[in-house]
């Protein structure tokens, strides 16, 4: 590991992302092009499947997930299923353990060894339990899982890594059996009587890594911020547009950077007007989110990677409305059914967006489109 890293307090990730992001700096990592580095996120609520999980330790019924919006992911960390979630602090160490820390039984407890230092800062004393990784509160009350540990290692680079709870739904630990424990139970630094933001721990958990592991944290802020656009026409369709082969050529929403200067409403009325000839007024969903910038898509070689933070609008326009698109831009478009649409789109954020909307516009019922 060395001797400086970076830190992505990401927020709100897509667990898909959060994979690629894994990837990449991994890559990166392995080239020696990047640092080292820390990612911090929170998770919408799924269920991972570590490499020892077992299926039956799911027990709620695929009607039952999808009623609450659990998603479910196989993953190659170890372990077996655990739960990610809102109020949730997960952490990605993408670090090299060569040449002086390849001992994985202390890596592993060094990350506990953060957890327990973190929760210390709360006043919560928390400990380990042999055979049980992980960190737990021990008292009267039993023995409660707080904190959980799941690692990937190849080349000696670490990916995946550990969940704090500081405030999740404990609810939906009840519909699974928490790496494979079935007589214990589970809690959060809420349900132990503390109320500290997600934020706050998780540059209190970066500041107990950086002591723990004896390294120098650099913050990284996003290279990029965007905005994203929904566009939904009256009668059900939903408009994808085509990238050019050289940005990509994949389907997306309305997407662009936010200028200098702009505010995202501003930036987000801009690609809507550029990219579709549509002037109106859009409508925040309140979802914001950290992604890696794909090297394909940004047309240059994997060296350093990037971040972008999107903050994601809809619109709704009449049955008549017609596109016209931004040849540099996009070569194509369609106007789909929203299974078709979430078919058609490759990344988890456009697929979330796309789904907030939907839910939108149900839940204000029939409104006039854009005239």
């Amino acid at each position: 590991m060395r001797s400086a890293i970076d830190l992505r307090v990401a927020g709100t990730c897509e667990y898909d992302d959060a994979l690629r992001a894994m990837r990449l700096h991994f890559q990166a990592v392995r080239q020696k092009t990047d640092r080292d580095t820390l990612v911090l996120v929170e998770h919408p609520p799924m269920f991972t499947l570590g490499r020892g999980a077992k299926l039956g330790d799911i027990l709620a019924n695929d009607d039952e997930l999808e009623r609450r919006g659990i998603e479910v992911h196989e993953t190659d960390r170890g372990g077996q299923v655990t739960y990610h979630g809102p109020g949730q602090l997960v952490g990605y160490p993408i670090v090299d353990l060569a040449p002086d820390r390849q001992d994985v039984r202390k890596f592993v407890r060094a990350l506990e060894e953060v957890m327990i230092r973190t929760c210390a800062i709360y006043g919560l004393t928390t400990t380990r339990l042999e055979g049980a990784p992980g960190v737990w509160v021990r008292d009267e009350r039993g023995d409660r899982k707080i904190g959980a540990v799941g690692i990937h290692l190849a080349h000696w680079i670490s990916t995946h890594g550990v969940a704090l709870n500081i405030e999740p739904d404990l609810t939906a630990y009840k519909l699974i059996v928490p790496c494979g424990i079935r007589d214990k139970g589970v809690t959060s630094l809420a349900a132990e009587g503390m109320t500290p933001t997600w934020r706050e721990v998780a540059l209190r958990f970066a500041r107990a890594f950086g002591d723990e592991f004896q390294v120098r944290l650099r913050q990284a802020e996003p290279e990029l911020k965007t905005v994203q656009v929904v566009v939904l026409r009256e009668d059900g369709k939903v408009l994808v547009l085509r990238r050019t082969m050289p940005r990509g050529g994949f389907w997306q929403a309305v997407t662009g950077r936010i200028d200098h200067g702009e505010t995202p409403i501003e930036a987000a009325q801009r690609e809507l007007w550029e990219e579709t000839g549509a002037k109106a007024e859009v409508t925040p969903l309140g979802y914001e989110h950290d992604f890696p910038l794909d090297p394909g898509i940004t047309r240059r070689e994997l060296v350093k990677v990037k971040w972008a933070r999107e903050t994601t609008f809809f619109v709704e326009v009449p049955a008549s409305f017609e596109c016209v698109l931004a040849p540099r831009e996009h070569d194509g478009h369609e106007w789909l059914d929203p299974p078709a649409a979430f078919q058609r789109l490759p990344y988890a954020g456009l697929r979330h967006a796309l789904k907030l909307a939907l839910a939108r516009v149900r839940e204000r019922g029939p409104a006039a489109a854009m005239g």
